[in-house]
Formats: structure tokens, sequence, C-alpha cells
């Protein structure tokens, strides 16, 4: 492109004729920042093209591939594409299972003074994210977020959602605590699980297998505070492609927690939300403008 960078093309092509967009790059430390002008320029996801190794991982590069072309092409962008229903994700996946084993049905959890907020999104997430934990206090309850995101582009993803927001956000790291007023984001090809020690919470931080087609997984995340944190979580399920999270945002709510989705109307991608609202795992449906306000009041009951 002689005459102009890719942002600046992207940025005519939204204004002008509004597609989904999917970025792809070989992403380092340097570019991840503009892979994130990227996304605030309009594109709807990113593809990490791998600098090595592609033979090794081709059958989990071209299942990258394939689901996230599959997002964009459902993705709503501008005003005039409907909302359309992400089409249902193939049964053959590695379940949670694969990372801890599910919740006992006779366990009790004490209660705690604090509550913990875990938050799932995929494609159209990053933007969505911002605009939730930006109308979050400062005091706000701990978050802990998976969010869809190659590896490296997490800890950008942090800094630029830090630089905004009142609230504290970082790149979570094994051991990290989960506090009030903080929020942690799993870090790209890592799972992230909650973990209660006493009447306080901290995220593990651990590699393993593709759960629900991802790593990080929502599931993951989910089914651990239903272990662990039981009626003293919130569970938030966004934008996205597929059913990462539905499965164990119902074991969250078995588990006593209360669990809010975003709505049809004003997600990128309704497949997410639809399929947890489908499996019975969630208390209140809002648009994307509401769901800060819902974790507060759910976390003030």
């Amino acid at each position: 492109m002689p005459k102009m960078d890719g942002i600046t093309f992207l940025r005519k092509l939204m204004s002008q004729h509004p597609v989904p967009v999917v970025m792809c790059s070989s992403l380092t430390e340097a570019g991840s920042e503009t892979l994130m002008q990227a996304l605030e320029a309009g594109a709807v996801d990113v593809l990490l093209k791998p600098r090595i190794g592609v033979v090794d991982h081709l059958n989990e590069i071209s299942e990258s591939i394939r689901d996230t072309v599959k997002g964009a092409a459902k993705a709503r962008v501008g005003n005039r594409r409907r909302p359309v229903a992400a089409p249902e994700a193939p049964s053959a996946k590695l379940t949670a299972d694969a990372m801890l084993p599910p919740p006992s049905a006779k366990r009790a959890m004490a209660r705690t003074t604090e509550v913990v907020v875990c938050m799932g999104a995929s494609t159209g997430g990053t933007e969505s994210l911002r605009e939730v934990l930006q109308a979050l206090p400062a005091n706000a309850p701990g978050i802990v977020i998976v969010q869809h995101m190659p590896e490296k582009f997490t800890a950008a993803f942090a800094k630029r959602l830090n630089s905004l927001c009142e609230v504290e956000i970082k790149e979570a790291e094994n051991g990290d605590p989960v506090l009030r007023g903080h929020v942690l984001i799993a870090p790209g090809g890592k799972h992230t699980l909650l973990e209660r020690q006493g009447a306080r919470y901290t995220v593990s931080v651990k590699d393993g297998p593709l759960v629900s087609r991802h790593r990080p997984s929502v599931d993951v995340l989910f089914r651990s505070a239903a272990r662990s944190a039981g009626s003293n979580a919130i569970g938030v399920i966004m934008t996205g492609m597929g059913d990462d999270g539905a499965r164990s945002m119902l074991e969250m709510k078995r588990a006593g927690a209360f669990n809010i989705a975003q709505d049809e109307a004003s997600s990128v991608v309704f497949g997410m939300p639809k399929e947890a609202i489908a499996a019975g795992g969630v208390d209140v449906v809002v648009p994307l403008e509401r769901i800060a306000q819902e974790v507060l009041r759910a976390a003030d009951r």
C-alpha cells in the first residue's frame, strides 16, 4: 500500500462502505498497538499469523481461521446489517472437563463479604468490554475476563483499557489476587481459572488443550467460578460466535451465581449469549449499555 497505511485504509473503508474486516498479522509486542487501532477503527476480529511452527500447529490454526471468518461473516457493522443468529458450534470438541472436574452438586459454598465477577466475550468483545468497564466505578467488584485473543495481544488490550477506565486493569499473572476495583484479563494462549483461598480469590494461569475450541476458554473460567465461588459469583456473557461459556454458565447458576447475558440487538454476533440463554443459565438479558449497571445491582444484592 504505497499511499496509505492499513489503519488509514480501514478507517476510510468503514466510513464509506462498512464491511466485516479481519486483521491478520505476525503479532509482536510493537505491533500489538497497531492491532488495537485496527479494532478501534472497526475490525471485528484479529488473526495471529504464526512465524514459526505453522506445519506443527496446522489443525489448530485452520480451526481458528474458519471460526474467525464465520464469526466475521455474521457480524453487524454500520447500520445496514441486521442481527443474524450465529450457526451452532460443532459438537465434537473438548469440554471444560479437560481442565478441572465439574463442581460437586452437594458442595455448599460459604458466603463471603466480597463477590467476584467473571466475564466472557469473543467476536466484537474488545469494544463492548471497553464500554462496560468504562461505566464501572473505581470501587467495583473484582473482575476476571476471558476475551478470545491471540497471544501477546491481551497485554496491549489491558494497557489500553487501563488508560481509559477508573478500575485498574492488567493482564492476569499466575497467583494474582482478585481485588475490588481491579480487573484481570486472561492472557492469550493460556487458560485462567478462579481459585479460592479462605475468603479471598486468586487466579491460576495454566497451559492446557483448547477447550470449546479456545485457549483461553470462557468455559474453563466459568466452571472454576462455579466450583470456587458459587453464590459469591456474578457471570457475564457477551457478544461472540459459538457456545463457549454456555454449559459452564449453567453450572454457575446451579451453584448459586447470578448471570447476565448481552441481548441480541447490541451484540456484534449473538452466538455465545444465545447459547447460554438457551441452556438455561442466564438470569437477566440486557443491552450492552446496561451490563455495568446490572453487575453493580447484583453485587449489592
